[in-house]
Parts: C-alpha cells; sequence; structure tokens
C-alpha cells in the first residue's frame, strides 16, 4: 500500500493528481510534435499558439449544449470536414482557384468530391487578426441560422492545427467588388444600376433583420460592411463573416459591454467610444453601407483629402442642403435614378447614421422602407412622372429633404 496514498491525505491526492496530469501533458506534447514532423507541404503549422483539433471541437460541442438549452435550433446543421476532404476540394488549394483575402485568411473554390457542389473554403490565417474565438463564433452563428440573405455555412474542419469554413459559392463576389474593386470595371461587367442597388439594400437589411428580430437568442452583427455582403445569381444580397457576432442584450438589459470590434468607417461613435454594444450599432453600420450604395464612395477612402477621407464625415452637411442632393449620387449611374426615390434612400442613410443611437430607427422600418423603394422599378428610357428626374411631382420631396427628424413614410426615429 506504500504505492499509494492514504485516501485521508489530500495534499498527497493533489500531487498525485498534478504528476499524473504532467506526465499527459509531456505524452501529448510527444505526440503533437511526432505528427508535426510527420506532415510535408505547404499547410505545415509553425504557429506555437495553434489550437488542436480537441480544444476546437470542445469549445464547439459547448456553444451546442449553451444554444441546446435555451432552445431555438432544431439541430446544428454544420458538417465536419477533414483536411483531406478540403485539400482534395480545392486540388490543394490551387493558386487558380484563389478568390480572394479577408482578416480570417485566405479563400479558395472548391468542388467536393462526393457530392459535386461548388463551394467557397475559407482557411485561417494562423498569423492573422482572427482565430478559434471567432472561428467557434462563426460555426454556432450560421449552423443556427437560415434565411435567404445569409451566406450558407456547408461545414468546417478543426482538425489538428488547422482551421477552415465551408460556404456556398456566391458566383457574383461581393458588394465591394462591384462598387470599388475590379469587377465594376470588366467590360462585360455592368455597373450596378439603381434598381439592383435598392434591390441589394433592401436584401442586406432582410438580412440585419432576421439577425436581430428572428433569431434566438438575437444577434449583433457587429461587422456589417460592403465587403461582407457577397451576391449570388441575380444579385441577390447575402450578408456573411460572422467571426465578430456577438448574441444581443435581452430583457431589461439595453447594450452588450464589449472589446470595440469592427472595421474603421464602419463602426458606430457611440460604440467605438464606450465599448457599449447594441443593435444601433448595427444601424450605423448599415447607414454606411447604404451610403456607399447611393454614392460609390468608399467608408474610408484616404486618396481623399480632408473631411473627404470619412464618408459620413463628407455626407452630412450635404443633407442640409437640398440642392446639393444630386451631387451625392454616383456618378457612375450617370443620371440615371429616380430623384424622389434619391432622396427618400439618401433619408434612410442620414436616419441611420445620426450621432445618438435612440435617434436611428428600427431595422424592421428600415425593411419596409427599402422594400417599397426596391419595387419602384426605374425605367431610364421611359421614366413616369413619379420617377423622373425633372417631375415637378418630386419638388416637394426636394424640399423636404432627409434631415434628421424626418424621413420616407414607413420610418420613423425610435422615440
Amino acid at each position: 500500500m506504500g504505492c499509494f496514498p492514504c485516501a485521508g491525505n489530500s495534499d498527497k491526492r493533489l500531487d498525485r493528481d498534478k504528476t499524473q496530469t504532467n506526465n499527459r501533458n509531456r505524452r501529448d506534447d510527444r505526440a503533437q510534435s511526432t505528427a508535426e514532423k510527420l506532415k510535408s507541404g505547404p499547410h505545415k503549422c509553425e504557429n506555437p499558439k495553434a489550437v488542436d483539433q480537441s480544444s476546437a471541437a470542445k469549445e464547439l460541442d459547448v456553444r451546442k449544449e449553451e444554444v441546446s438549452e435555451n432552445g431555438g435550433t432544431e439541430g446544428f446543421k454544420a458538417r465536419p470536414f477533414t483536411f483531406a476532404q478540403l485539400v482534395a476540394a480545392t486540388e490543394n488549394f490551387k493558386s487558380e482557384y484563389f478568390l480572394g483575402e479577408g482578416g480570417f485568411g485566405k479563400v479558395h473554390r472548391g468542388k467536393l468530391v462526393d457530392t459535386g457542389q461548388i463551394v467557397a473554403i475559407k482557411q485561417l490565417d494562423r498569423n492573422g487578426m482572427q482565430g478559434i474565438r471567432e472561428f467557434v463564433v462563426e460555426v454556432v452563428t450560421l449552423s443556427l441560422a437560415d434565411h435567404p440573405n445569409l451566406v450558407k455555412l456547408i461545414g468546417y474542419c478543426a482538425e489538428g492545427e488547422q482551421r477552415l469554413l465551408v460556404y456556398e459559392f456566391m458566383p457574383f463576389g461581393s458588394l465591394e467588388d462591384h462598387l470599388h474593386g475590379i469587377l465594376g470595371r470588366r467590360p462585360n461587367m455592368r455597373r450596378l444600376d439603381w434598381n439592383t442597388r435598392m434591390k441589394i439594400a433592401a436584401g442586406a437589411a432582410k438580412g440585419l433583420e432576421y439577425l436581430h428580430d428572428k433569431m434566438k437568442p438575437p444577434v449583433i452583427y457587429r461587422d456589417l460592411k460592403c465587403s461582407n455582403i457577397l451576391l449570388d445569381e441575380g444579385f441577390l444580397p447575402k450578408l456573411s463573416d460572422f467571426g465578430l457576432a456577438k448574441v444581443g442584450p435581452v430583457g431589461d438589459k439595453t447594450h452588450v459591454s464589449t472589446r470595440v470590434m469592427g472595421t474603421y468607417g464602419y463602426c458606430a461613435p457611440d460604440y467605438a467610444m464606450t465599448g457599449q454594444l447594441t443593435f444601433k450599432s448595427d444601424i450605423y453600420s448599415f447607414g454606411v453601407v447604404l451610403l456607399e450604395i447611393i454614392t460609390g464612395r468608399k467608408a474610408i477612402d484616404e486618396t481623399r483629402s480632408g473631411t473627404e477621407q470619412n464618408l459620413v464625415a463628407w455626407a452630412r452637411p450635404l443633407f442640409k442642403d437640398r440642392k446639393k442632393f444630386p451631387q451625392m449620387a454616383d456618378p457612375d449611374l450617370e443620371g440615371q435614378y429616380p430623384m424622389r426615390g434619391l432622396y427618400q434612400a439618401l433619408a434612410i442613410a442620414a436616419m441611420c447614421v445620426q450621432e445618438h443611437p435612440n435617434m436611428r430607427p428600427l431595422i424592421a422600418d428600415i425593411v419596409t422602407a427599402l422594400n417599397y423603394l426596391a419595387s419602384q422599378t426605374y425605367d431610364p428610357l421611359n421614366p413616369s412622372p413619379q420617377t423622373s428626374r425633372r417631375a415637378a411631382s418630386s419638388k416637394k420631396d426636394c424640399e423636404e429633404g432627409p434631415n434628421a427628424s424626418n424621413g420616407p413614410r414607413g420610418i420613423k426615429p425610435e422615440d
């Protein structure tokens, strides 16, 4: 019996447990080291902070259990993939299949061997800004979401030090590509017309409404921007990249206190200053996106001078001068837009980017207003009196303008 501690001796029991734990850790370290030595190829991990499969899997299991206890889900839909399956799908991440790169990492087009489905595969950059926490949030959030304006997560890989996300493929790229990138400049790719822009704005608003009002628990997106709005066939917009998403306040709570995260130019000033995250933080970001859609300008453009670098700072004084509203329209529209629709869209954007969060509208009201604008099809070859830029009926809208205290019918600032 000399080899075992007495049942009543707690100190010796703790020493024994500590020794066994250290031995297990050493064995795990040796196994991990051996596995790393056996690996080859360009995807070998060299980051000592990499999270192994058990860590990712454990946190995913914990999140799934938490959601299951809270209700609101009928199952965890994301499919687990092995790394070998995704290597095969991308032909070892072939350069010709490269689609782009963001905060999480590089994205490649792929084709699943077993189903033949075309997908987009995003691989974590181990030296990048995002890590295991964002990976888990993305998997859990999109696995429980089901809406036509949210990108679908097909599955994920958390094998060894590899972390990858598999999405449905969006053939039309991102909204940023069309407004500011190379897609909009290709000879065979037409510039976004007014009708398409309003359709994209309305669809993005619907996706945000689902997160705020339909998901249980509700979710604050926290990273709404043009590069995260992907476009499917027919320019159907879908929100993507939910690594920064946060469960919103419920009950009597008005905000969630958290680290300030997001993208400069889109982040609400009240959230940036206080760290108090609310649903109205997303509304501000949406207002910036809507301004980009209307004006064709970037949220932050360092090639411009002075206040013109910041889109909201440039737009605010123009909101007060009705004669300058047409100057805010994207020159690429070449004047092909309804004047009344322009004023109403600017009114929505102006209310969304107000400095005081309580004055910003609710997402449900934004959806109502943008659905109306999207339904008013503009025909540049046959403009009706209601949509013509020169119509007398638009004079009243011009006189009212997108002031902070008023806006198009169906949308009002929250009291």
